[in-house]
């Protein structure tokens, strides 16, 4: 028994590190074509060769200056943007999904994403934090976020606890108001040419990506995600109950208030930088346990990198599916995301009625 034991463990880690594998090399290949599929035909070859010379590793090709911007200026910032943001939601909302202890969870349904985008639309719109230069809208999602948390954690908050049913009803509820002010401050606004780009930014998108907007996005994201690795064992005694963490000699309280304030901080800097992409936090994790499973060390891995993959090619069809025009990534995930939000709450409805029949 125990040697079975060993070696369902040891096929159960081979499997993990080829998947892993696999997905590193996905990743890489993603990168490379997100940057090569559009409407200017580059080659692989001038890819590699301008990426060499701009870090000082290759001399100076043949190639024209335009396609030089191109690659170095428009699409690497703007695949790699897509990976940050992809890979902080998904992580953003595998974690939620264990704290609130409900698989509907995910920044979008919490409100967080709608906080966010109102201080990101206060900034672009009304100039808050332009002192800060091109972090000043990353600053303001990041405070509009921790204010809606902070929100949606006191109306759910009864008898010193968090309730997790009601707490998703506070954060859908928070995130219609939070969701009315966008809507409210773009469509008041006298700037016609403003009001387009917030309600562009507001749909979801990745076309205005620059390597100044990486710097914070991918800070956050690698601190916040190797601090739930190392919390990966606690994480996994919360998503049994909060009773079992107890035991365990979890502060369950604590602990839960210190990551939902991380969860907003990195939630609040991905939106910032991307506008409202929804559903990627929903989607990812679920795919991500039936793949992996539960153990929370393995699914903040590879939801980080299949929900930055996901966001790659997600943007490659909003920039080239209908050429020219563009449209918002947060329409395709919808659109995507819609449905399967639909099917969980089926399979959930479908699970109660067995458990009610057999008791």
């Amino acid at each position: 028994m125990g040697k079975n034991t060993l070696d369902k463990k040891h096929k159960e880690k081979i499997l993990f590190w080829g998947f892993l594998s696999f997905l590193l090399i996905l990743l890489f290949i993603s990168i490379v074509l997100g940057i090569l599929v559009g409407p200017v035909p580059i080659s692989i070859r001038n890819i590699f060769s301008i990426t060499l010379y701009k870090l000082g590793l290759l001399e100076r090709g043949d190639w024209l200056l335009g396609v030089e911007n191109i690659v170095w200026l428009i699409r690497f910032p703007r695949v790699l943007l897509a990976l940050a943001v992809g890979g902080g939601l998904a992580v953003a909302g595998a974690t939620l999904q264990t704290l609130v202890r409900n698989p509907l969870a995910d920044p979008y349904i919490l409100g967080i994403s709608s906080g966010a985008s109102v201080g990101a639309v206060l900034a672009i719109g009304l100039g808050f934090f332009s002192f800060m230069g091109v972090f000043g809208v990353q600053i303001a999602g990041f405070i509009g976020a921790v204010i809606s948390f902070f929100l949606v954690y006191y109306l759910a908050k009864t008898g010193g606890e968090i309730r997790p049913n009601r707490l998703i009803l506070a954060g859908m509820g928070v995130g219609y108001v939070f969701s009315g002010i966008t809507s409210f401050i773009t469509m008041t606004s006298g700037n016609r040419e403003l009001a387009g780009k917030i309600l562009a930014w507001t749909l979801g998108s990745l076309a205005r990506a620059t390597w100044y907007d990486l710097t914070l996005p991918f800070f956050i994201l690698v601190l916040v995600t190797t601090y739930l690795l190392f919390q990966g064992r606690n994480l996994n005694a919360l998503s049994v109950g909060d009773e079992v963490a107890v035991t365990l000699g979890l502060d369950v309280g604590k602990f839960r208030n210190k990551t939902f304030i991380l969860v907003a901080l990195l939630t609040g800097i991905m939106v910032s930088v991307s506008g409202m992409i929804g559903f990627i936090g929903l989607i990812i994790p679920h795919v991500v346990r039936i793949i992996v499973g539960f153990d929370h060390r393995k699914v903040l891995i590879i939801s980080t990198l299949l929900g930055s993959i996901f966001l790659i090619w997600v943007d490659v069809v909003a920039r080239t599916a209908f050429s020219p025009t563009e449209l918002p990534v947060g329409i395709i995930t919808s659109l995507l995301g819609g449905p399967f939000f639909l099917l969980l709450l089926w399979k959930i409805r479908k699970q109660r009625r067995i458990y009610e029949d057999q008791n």
